[in-house]
């Protein structure tokens, strides 16, 4: 390439740098901006505002289940395990001992005898119990169903 073929080509490219030059500096300086205005996040532990640790029991372990009526109604329990459903009145405390061996999953269902919606709250006082608390209230239809797995976790739907 002659000196006057790499002249001509530098004369070309120099414009067209200078009209993008600009706008990259433009973007440049908003990106820088927008950067400055972000706040880092700082890892740490959750000492005082941790979330309660899911209930979970040892598989397979027998366990006490205390199903207390809180509210003022009658409520309605039923083991899905082809049972009639039993009554719990206000107030009444009912318990019952399943596992320590091949039993299958347990599922509770909880209803009110008027309609109206329910929340539960559960609650592991020792190793093997778990007391579910039937209260009033919640966003219809309520809390319906305990689900103890049989890998030992609990849920509520």
């Amino acid at each position: 390439m002659s000196f006057r073929e790499q002249t001509s080509q530098q004369v070309t490219t120099q414009p067209l740098m200078s009209k993008f030059l600009p706008a990259v500096l433009v973007v440049a300086a908003f990106s820088v901006g927008a950067v400055a205005h972000i706040q880092p996040a700082l890892a740490g532990t959750c000492a005082a505002k941790c979330p309660p640790a899911p209930i979970q029991f040892v598989p397979g372990q027998r366990i006490t289940y205390e199903v207390v009526n809180l509210t003022s109604s009658l409520v309605q329990m039923q083991k899905v395990v082809g049972t009639d459903p039993i009554p719990l009145n206000p107030g009444q405390v009912v318990s019952f001992t399943r596992g320590g061996g091949t039993d299958p999953n347990l599922s509770l269902l909880l209803w009110d005898a008027t309609g109206l919606p329910l929340g539960v709250r559960l609650a592991k006082p020792n190793a093997r119990t778990l007391r579910i608390e039937v209260r009033p209230g919640g966003r219809p239809p309520g809390d319906r169903t305990i689900y103890l797995r049989d890998d030992g976790r609990v849920a509520v739907y």
